[in-house]
């Protein structure tokens, strides 16, 4: 097998390039459509053994002093409230009321402070930027004895660039999905981009690992076709790793709950992108790069 992964990589730029900018430009224009876990507030998931309409569920419920309302059904019985943080004492009158209308099973019900909230939304932020140096660090060192056609510590910048698109393109999706399916961004959510960065860097230091081997080993001039033939042994342990990962997680998607859905959904969603990313983005940097060595 010879697939010229390298030969078309102003078309795969061009194609990444308009993704990253219409996230931008959503993630400008919508803002991310955070949950209670960063501003503060509750999350009350039941199942009422005969559920009413919304308008029911409202009015009943307009009574107690919980700001705005969202009201999302699941399934055939269950429903999610999502309104401003309460104490205990309001929960049981709220159970109460409903139970008026209907028999109620509770699923969850977490309420978080808007100081707890602004926490750990600080706390998220930090995690992800240290990974994503970690990270720098980690291929800095691993590829330090490389020098041609470009440095070590290049194969690592690379990894970050890649890696940040990973996580941008499951964002823009998110974005997409609060703005019009009210999905909340959310820390499960965040669990799944950082779980991205540690499945998709993973791939990126296999590639990495065999383009140096074959440097080492074959002493080419043609780093473009040292990085392709590269690529071709590798991409049947690339795909079948990545397809036997995306059944598990389709698994989860479909059969998981509510709870996972979107979970599932981030993971799908970014390990394509990875898998994408480190066949067609991720190598064709290294080589654009080491030109404009040559070049200068």
């Amino acid at each position: 097998m010879n697939f010229p992964f390298v030969k078309y990589y102003k078309i795969h730029y061009f194609l990444i390039s308009i993704l990253i900018i219409a996230s931008i430009v959503c993630l400008l224009v919508f803002g991310l459509n955070l949950g209670i876990d960063f501003l503060g507030g509750t999350i009350w998931e039941f199942e009422l053994e005969n559920r009413p309409d919304n308008a029911v569920i409202q009015e009943k419920l307009n009574k107690f002093d919980l700001g705005e309302i969202v009201i999302q059904p699941t399934g055939e019985k269950g429903t999610i409230l999502r309104f401003k943080n309460i104490d205990e004492n309001i929960h049981q009158q709220m159970l109460s009321s409903l139970n008026e209308i209907s028999k109620v099973e509770e699923r969850r019900f977490e309420s978080i402070g808007p100081t707890i909230g602004r926490e750990l939304r600080n706390k998220t932020i930090a995690l992800i930027i240290i990974s994503m140096i970690s990270l720098l660090i980690y291929i800095a060192v691993a590829f330090r004895k490389l020098s041609w056609p470009i440095s070590g510590w290049k194969y690592g910048l690379v990894s970050i660039i890649t890696l940040a698109i990973d996580v941008i393109i499951p964002v823009f999706v998110l974005i997409l999905l609060g703005k019009f399916n009210n999905v909340q961004f959310n820390i499960p959510i965040v669990a799944a981009l950082l779980t991205i960065l540690g499945y998709t860097i993973n791939d990126k230091v296999i590639i990495f690992d065999r383009v140096r081997e074959n440097i080492l080993r074959t002493r080419s001039e043609d780093f473009a076709g040292t990085i392709n033939q590269s690529l071709n042994q590798v991409i049947s342990r690339s795909l079948s790793t990545g397809f036997c990962t995306l059944l598990i997680l389709f698994s989860i998607f479909f059969l998981g709950g509510e709870t996972l859905k979107y979970f599932s959904l981030t993971l799908i969603i970014g390990i394509i992108v990875g898998t994408y990313t480190s066949l067609f983005i991720a190598s064709a940097l290294l080589i654009s790069w080491s030109r404009k060595r040559i070049g200068s």
